[in-house]
């Protein structure tokens, strides 16, 4: 089966758009993509194939998942995710996922799964993983870690989210500001008081970029405080 569906959407090919997505999720040497391949299939295309093949074994989706290609590994991750939701083999699925985490490569992989499939697991359950996760060396499983809690905001727990995003103020890499600031502005977008409450004792200290995101939404006044480092508890 996975040669199957392998062949299948190497049949989908197109070239151009997978030069497109090389530069977009920068597959250039020592960036953070670096030398994924692309296939050029859009995400649509790959969504309604998944739920064409639902049904595959989780060891057919687990070996999916070790193809070079990108759209493969989406595909793969999209499967696990319908098959998640069905509700068989949870524990199965979540701990395949997080065995595989390095074959979860590139942004767009972990926030279209890692809510889905580890925030939902760990919602009724300890959450102590998602904070191995975010003190992990990879930069994939700690973005695992922050977007996994994107299920806790959207049932309005913000503890988790909070409590990462602190650990995370420190990290080097870009695209973790921007997840945690993302996920700051969701908090915010549900419960402005809590996100302000955690933004003005760390916002002049916290990376930029994150900051720009998590106060994306704000009112330009506010947000023009936050940035020019003027915002305080009355202001």
């Amino acid at each position: 089966m996975p040669e199957k569906i392998t062949k299948q959407l190497k049949a989908l090919e197109n070239k151009s758009a997978a030069e497109h997505a090389m530069r977009f999720f920068k597959t250039g040497p020592g960036q953070y993509g670096e030398g994924d391949l692309f296939l050029g299939i859009k995400v649509p295309v790959l969504r309604k194939l998944a739920k064409e093949h639902r049904d595959i074994t989780l060891n057919d989706a687990v070996e999916l998942l070790q193809s070079p290609f990108h759209e493969i590994r989406l595909l793969a991750l999209l499967v696990l995710v319908l098959q998640y939701e069905r509700g068989e083999n949870k524990t199965t699925i979540y701990s395949a996922y997080l065995a595989n985490a390095h074959r979860i490569n590139n942004w767009d992989l972990v926030d279209v799964t890692a809510a889905q499939i580890v925030g939902a697991h760990l919602f009724e359950r300890n959450r102590q993983p998602l904070y191995k996760l975010a003190k992990s060396k990879s930069l994939w499983e700690r973005r695992i870690a922050i977007i996994a809690t994107f299920y806790f905001i959207r049932r309005n727990q913000f503890a988790d989210t909070l409590a990462i995003a602190d650990l995370l103020l420190t990290d080097k890499q870009d695209l973790m500001h921007k997840a945690a600031g993302w996920m700051l502005r969701e908090v915010g977008k549900r419960d402005l008081k809590v996100e302000e409450d955690f933004l003005l004792p760390r916002y002049k200290q916290m990376p930029r970029t994150m900051l720009r995101y998590a106060i994306e939404r704000f009112p330009e006044p506010t947000r023009l405080a936050y940035l020019n480092g003027t915002k305080d508890y009355t202001a």
